[in-house]
């Protein structure tokens, strides 16, 4: 929390001061009590004692809402939370060969646009929303837009290929969102989601420098390792055989890139890993954090605390300070 006006918290020595002047009153008060009264007669007076709560509590209602009354006049700033009323999200989707793994049921291109699927109607309707999709080359197979069938129609149309060019798909997906414009005319703030089994393949951008880019247009790309160590494709050969090829997931080139731009990197090793691992972004892609004056609170505290403890010193003391 920062301040506009942190010079006014000076006044908070005030709260200290106070309760040194209630306490010495006190024992001026009980002193006196005490020179014109006999103490041995007091039981026969009194049924009990007052409780010591009655009289704190009322005090300490009011010096905490003179704390609030101060701190508000310093007039604080907190970031807080706040729902994005724009914003453009690319989708970046490895469909390389090995992500015809079996590993993730029933691979991991078909889990990968099912998630992708759901996220679609996780995310605000007010989100524009491309499609990258990655093999050999990088590709935008939906521009930007609002409309959730054109891209799921998209979605459903993906399938494997050759190479993984995640550098160039990168650059793609970070500057495509650039060119988005809001009502106002203000570039809403880009998102990049990438989903791949890791290993780069080809392409004219390498992943550091294709992140660094990324980076210095301000849009984070968060990348999601979708397989396990145990992937296999079934590669067709001449002659009509057949072989078994390991295509291990590998997290290196996608935890670089989230790191290098800011973004978050995930793993997904199955199906329902990857459903929590959209969840988590399209909560986290649907809010934002902004600087805002929050003296307006500590106001309506203050006169809240105020109000109470000088009513329960009235109801009780028949005065306002206890």
């Amino acid at each position: 929390m920062s301040f506009a006006r942190p010079e006014v918290l000076v006044l908070l020595v005030a709260v200290p001061a106070l309760v040194v002047l209630w306490l010495l009153n006190e024992r001026r008060r009980r002193a006196g009590a005490a020179r014109f009264t006999s103490l041995a007669l007091l039981p026969n007076l009194v049924d009990r004692t007052p409780r010591r709560l009655l009289r704190v509590l009322p005090l300490t209602l009011l010096l905490l809402g003179l704390t609030a009354l101060i701190v508000g006049a310093a007039k604080p700033h907190a970031r807080i939370t706040v729902p994005r009323k724009d914003a453009t999200v690319v989708l970046a989707i490895d469909v390389s060969r090995s992500m015809g793994a079996t590993d993730v049921t029933p691979t991991r291109l078909f889990a990968a646009v099912s998630a992708a699927d759901r996220f679609l109607g996780e995310i605000p309707s007010t989100y524009s929303v491309a499609l990258v999709p990655f093999g050999s080359r990088a590709f935008v197979a939906v521009p930007p837009t609002r409309d959730r069938d054109l891209v799921r129609q998209a979605l459903s149309n993906l399938h494997t290929g050759e190479g993984t060019a995640i550098g160039d798909a990168v650059v793609t997906s970070a500057e495509l969102g650039l060119r988005q414009r809001a009502v106002s005319g203000v570039v809403p703030p880009t998102s990049v989601l990438l989903l791949s089994d890791g290993a780069p393949d080809g392409g004219r951008v390498r992943a550091g420098p294709a992140a660094s880019r990324a980076r210095q247009l301000h849009v984070p790309v968060s990348t999601v390792l979708v397989g396990t160590p145990n992937g296999v494709v079934t590669a067709k050969l001449t002659g009509g055989y057949t072989e078994q090829i390991r295509v291990p997931a590998s997290p290196g080139t996608l935890a670089l890139i989230a790191s290098t731009s800011g973004g978050t990197f995930y793993r997904a090793r199955s199906a329902a890993a990857l459903q929590g691992v959209y969840k988590k972004l399209a909560t986290r892609l649907g809010h934002t954090t902004e600087d805002r004056q929050v003296a307006d609170l500590f106001g309506v505290g203050a006169i809240v605390l105020l109000l109470a403890g000088g009513g329960l010193s009235a109801l009780w003391f028949r005065r306002l300070v206890p």
